[in-house]
């Protein structure tokens, strides 16, 4: 299966941002109301945050904006590329981040989050930059800095990582990373900020009910990231789970068992029947 976000449904403003219909209603940390669930896109649950005050949210949205030029926080929902993965028009927007690594559910939940469905496990996925990230990066804006610095020498990087909680409710011991951007190479002329659809391979996630992604960047202030904390998901590929190996033994002795069971009951019935007839 594959979610590639061309379903949903996003209105004349070509953006769905929240609040999603099963939303939770707790009181904003800043004021207003937060409205906390997910949206389902191909059976596939994306966490949703909204705050009714501000307008604003976390978690993912969804888009199909295009815009690769203008920068700024007003155009933050669009991806680098400028359409979604293989020139395809819907894809998802994710924004939010931990300040540091999350280690416990309560913060990689916080973070955008996605959640399998039952029997369901994680193949890939398509990660991009967004315009409004990969701008700042190159230009430097008021809040974050050029990447590189006026000389191109300053190692930043740009980072999204993957974390996964299994159906027991353990975090896993696999993170998955991917620079969007990096500039930490000796040579600057392999210094990069990620402006296509990169296909990320999430099979080591296997055991995740859940994942959830993660930004962090070099460029930070005594509020955190300064650098913008989104990107851009296309193309979520799942597949059905297969059984492990002993599983799948377990399996097969107890259909054997059943078997055996069933055909010595139909004997003893049979014999049964046979004795009833001599007498």
């Amino acid at each position: 299966m594959v979610v590639d976000f061309e379903s949903q449904d996003l209105g004349g403003s070509g953006v769905s941002n929240g609040p999603v219909a099963n939303a939770t209603i707790v009181p904003g940390a800043y004021g207003g109301n937060d409205h906390i669930g997910v949206f389902t896109a191909d059976g596939v649950d994306f966490s949703n945050r909204y705050n009714d005050l501000y307008g604003s949210w976390s978690g993912f949205a969804v888009s199909n904006h295009t815009d690769t030029t203008t920068p700024g926080y007003s155009n933050q929902y669009s991806a680098t590329p400028g359409s979604g993965s293989g020139g395809s028009d819907a894809y998802a927007v994710a924004f939010g981040y931990a300040n540091s690594t999350p280690t416990s559910i309560n913060t990689l939940t916080a973070l955008p989050s996605i959640y399998l469905p039952d029997g369901e496990q994680a193949i890939s996925a398509d990660v991009s930059n967004t315009t409004y990230a990969s701008l700042s990066m190159s230009n430097g804006d008021s809040f974050a800095k050029q990447f590189g610095g006026p000389a191109g020498t300053d190692p930043d990087f740009f980072k999204l990582s993957v974390f996964g909680i299994d159906a027991n409710d353990q975090i896993l011991d696999t993170t998955i990373e991917v620079f969007l951007a990096d500039f930490r190479f000796t040579d600057s002329l392999q210094d990069f900020i990620l402006d296509d659809w990169l296909t990320i391979d999430l099979t080591s996630m296997s055991d995740a009910r859940s994942l959830h992604f993660n930004l962090s960047s070099s460029d930070v202030g005594p509020y955190g990231l300064n650098t913008p904390g989104y990107f851009a998901l296309d193309n979520f590929a799942t597949a059905t789970a297969v059984p492990e190996p002993g599983s799948l033994a377990v399996l097969m002795s107890i259909g054997i068992g059943v078997a055996i069971n069933r055909r010595r009951r139909v004997r003893q019935e049979s014999a049964t029947d046979r004795t009833s007839a001599i007498s």
